[in-house]
């Protein structure tokens, strides 16, 4: 992963911009590519969520949008997001994500909460994950990837999403390295691998 880390957090800045904006619902799935090179963030609503991980999507399939490191400020692959601030991002959103949007709109003021805490134990170039091909299970919560100005910091989970029991992460029909290949597949078909 380059060194970019400030750049990628205009990701985690939309997120908070949109929940000022009331889309409160909305939330972050953080993990790293099977080769451990790109950092990917899904951006998915509550509901869409794990009840037993709320920083693990419960289906890939289901409503979520990603981006990765791979697409540098090029974000979810929006050749006009090039440059754009957390706001101009937070703009955009809504108008090419209205599914997403309209479903994370509403107050969840837990989870607004402690994303302005993550956000704040992460400054100024960390980024959270919640699953890598060889993320170890024992930790209590989400480690980052830090970049030159960030002390390593590992953060406490994210209050539980509102997907139950028979999802397929928690069904274990998906390790990691399928659910990025999930992933990779319902939002960028045309995306390579490790990104």
């Amino acid at each position: 992963m380059s060194d970019d880390y400030k750049e990628f957090r205009k990701i985690l800045l939309m997120v908070y911009r949109l929940h000022e904006r009331g889309y409160q619902r909305l939330r972050i799935a953080p993990g790293l590519s099977p080769s451990g090179v790109y950092w990917r963030c899904s951006i998915a609503p509550v509901t869409n969520m794990l009840q037993g991980d709320g920083a693990m999507l419960a289906d890939f399939d289901g409503l979520a949008a990603l981006y990765t490191t791979g697409q540098g400020q090029q974000f979810f692959d929006w050749p006009d997001a090039v440059g754009a601030s957390p706001d101009r991002l937070a703009d955009m959103f809504p108008e090419r994500f209205a599914d997403i949007a309209a479903a994370g709109f509403g107050s969840d003021w837990q989870y607004a909460g402690w994303y302005q805490e993550m956000l704040r134990m992460t400054e100024p170039d960390a980024l959270p994950f919640a699953y890598s091909d060889g993320f170890n299970e024992d930790i209590e919560g989400l480690p980052c990837v830090c970049g030159s100005e960030a002390a390593p910091v590992i953060i406490p989970r994210p209050p539980p999403g509102l997907a139950g029991a028979g999802s397929a992460f928690e069904s274990g029909q998906l390790a990691s390295g399928a659910m990025a290949d999930s992933a990779k597949s319902t939002v960028h078909p045309t995306r390579s691998d490790n990104t």
